[in-house]
């Protein structure tokens, strides 16, 4: 076996393809913030939830890789504001989420197909604010330019993934949401705060492929 360093997209594309644990259809309930708010889970699974899928962009950078994410534009009805990987609904014409994320990645930021490589899958994230979202794990090559949809998206900035996956950074919050308390990872870089969904996928990511 060819030894990658450990933050590399190589590494990172060979450890979403070998992912160990429980099968990714039965292990939402054991990963991220699910597992801190046994309450909403049960509650959000008793709902009608709709479809969703994004991207986690993986930039190849030789031995340091880096992720991207979106901030929200405030206007948004859904999220406005907030850090996020790119992604969206999942409409009737996509055949898979690969297709919706991929889509809704080239809509959101301008960053094409052509230049990402889809390399596995999270477990489903259950959202309490009625969405089943599919993170789809995949491995961007540089030569892209960004061009971010102002009506979705405000700015466009990378973390490097050693960061993202060092345990140490992953902060614990809870606020009272519907009467009910719900607690959340919040990871800060440097003026970013990523929190709640978006930081509940990171941490899903850590523990699936790298704890």
């Amino acid at each position: 076996m060819t030894d990658y360093p450990l933050f590399s997209a190589a590494e990172f594309r060979r450890r979403a393809l070998n992912q160990v644990g429980a099968p990714i259809d039965h292990a939402w309930r054991d990963h991220g913030d699910h597992i801190l708010n046994p309450d909403i889970v049960a509650r959000v699974e008793n709902i009608a939830l709709r479809d969703a899928a994004v991207l986690v962009p993986v930039v190849d950078d030789g031995e340091e890789a880096s992720v991207i994410f979106t901030t929200r534009t405030s206007t948004l009805r859904k999220h406005s504001g907030q850090i996020a990987f790119p992604g969206g609904a999942i409409d009737p014409g996509d055949i898979s989420p690969e297709m919706a994320a991929l889509r809704e990645t080239e809509e959101e930021i301008g960053l094409g197909g052509a230049y990402v490589e889809t390399v596995g899958r999270l477990p489903n994230y259950f959202a309490a604010t009625g969405f089943r979202i599919t993170p789809v794990l995949g491995v961007v090559r540089r030569g892209f330019e960004l061009q971010p949809n102002p009506d979705e998206v405000e700015d466009v900035f990378e973390v490097p993934l050693s960061f993202l996956m060092d345990p140490d950074h992953h902060g614990r919050d809870s606020r009272i949401w519907e009467g009910i308390e719900r607690h959340f990872y919040r990871i800060p870089y440097g003026t970013h705060m990523i929190w709640g969904i978006t930081a509940g996928i990171v941490r899903t990511l850590y523990e699936r492929l790298y704890a």
